[in-house]
């Protein structure tokens, strides 16, 4: 919504909006009480969806989180409060846009000089997966685009 609002900021400027370049706002204010809902519930079952993605990950492969001797768990779950951050943020703005471009691609090179987009893909696949259970059908239906699009980008 932000990246939208300011395309039309820009192209309004000294007019008034139209009724059709106004509506993604309506569309926008129909959806904020499930946006809202759904952020606050990921919001305070953070460390619980951190938790359950990284045993499922470990149930696949134990050795998921290590390269040689060192063990990357840590950094791994900081990566992924990060990502759910950024994801939940975009859940809340609706903005897309801004989260690929302004987030994803830069920790897409990231995880990409990592070597590490086969453990990507198959995290955020999880999270997907995970975080779906903390909300109701109708809050997953407006958080669905987000993390397909976080799986699509970082997963590739």
């Amino acid at each position: 919504m932000l990246t939208q609002f300011g395309r039309l900021r820009a192209s309004a400027d000294g007019r008034y909006a139209t009724a059709a370049e106004l509506q993604f706002l309506k569309d926008y204010f129909k959806t904020f009480p499930l946006r809202l809902s759904a952020y606050q519930k990921i919001q305070a079952a953070e460390k619980d969806i951190v938790r359950q993605v990284q045993e499922k990950l470990q149930s696949r492969d134990p050795d998921i989180f290590n390269r040689g001797s060192e063990d990357l768990t840590a950094k791994w779950r900081l990566d992924l409060i990060r990502v759910l951050r950024h994801s939940s943020a975009a859940l809340l703005s609706n903005d897309l846009d801004r989260l690929q471009n302004d987030f994803l691609l830069w920790f897409k090179s990231i995880l990409h000089a990592l070597q590490v987009q086969r453990h990507s893909a198959l995290t955020y696949s999880v999270m997907q997966d995970v975080v779906k259970g903390y909300l109701t059908p109708e809050e997953a239906a407006v958080f669905s685009p987000i993390l397909d699009l976080t799986r699509k980008v970082l997963g590739g």
